[in-house]
């Protein structure tokens, strides 16, 4: 009987060992995967708008939102705003149409990110990632799969990308911000997060508002920083 207890808590240790383990490795989130999986296709041959909506299905919404308005963060020559802020927002009405499946105009699909451009923007990505992954996780998985929150998604990153393409000076990484935070928590189907985001959302908003009453009051203000 001794030896019979003494097998069954062996045993039994056995099994917390097995699933301390397993829950020892680290948790490698969707968007990490999609983001090594571009990076290899990138080693190998030029990587385009296409390619990436084809590798990554109904994620390619969120994935390539992210890849457009991740260069915002930092400063970027002029001119860049317009193209991929309206691919964006191309991408993000659709999705508060309910589409699934990502559509863009072949010129647009079939454009090629310059080898050594893609490459920064997606290593930058990468780190990016890093700092998620510490807190975004599947939770709230009843909002974050809901349909409606989907469009809902959808909807927030429009007006941000709208924002996002506003001549407002010094303002794009606040937009890029909200937007980087609904594509991963799409993503990552984190329910939590997309609900922080909404309120990230509503602050972008009132901020760019109070941007907009101030330029009003003082029309002759902004050209007057920027003389």
């Amino acid at each position: 009987m001794d030896e019979f207890v003494y097998i069954f808590k062996l045993t039994n240790s056995h099994k917390n060992t097995v699933v301390r383990d397993i829950n020892s490795h680290p948790k490698h989130l969707k968007f990490s995967q999609d983001i090594k999986n571009l990076l290899q296709h990138l080693s190998e041959q030029p990587l385009t708008l296409g390619d990436i909506l084809a590798e990554t299905s109904e994620r390619g919404f969120s994935l390539v939102i992210a890849l457009l308005v991740l260069p915002f963060l930092f400063p970027m020559p002029p001119g860049l705003t317009g193209p991929f802020g309206g691919t964006c927002l191309l991408l993000s009405v659709q999705m508060v149409l309910g589409r699934r499946s990502p559509w863009l105009p072949k010129k647009i699909a079939n454009y090629e990110f310059p080898r050594a451009f893609a490459q920064i923007i997606l290593q930058n990505l990468r780190r990016v990632t890093r700092v998620l992954e510490k807190i975004t996780r599947p939770r709230w998985e009843k909002i974050a799969q809901n349909a409606w929150t989907w469009r809902l998604n959808g909807l927030c990153i429009s007006w941000l990308a709208v924002l996002l393409i506003s001549p407002v000076p010094l303002t794009n990484p606040f937009p890029t911000i909200g937007i980087l935070l609904l594509a991963v928590a799409t993503i990552e189907s984190d329910g939590l997060l997309m609900c922080i985001s909404y309120v990230i959302t509503g602050l972008i908003t009132l901020l760019f508002g109070f941007i907009g009453y101030a330029l009003w009051l003082a029309p002759g203000l902004l050209p007057a920083i920027f003389k």
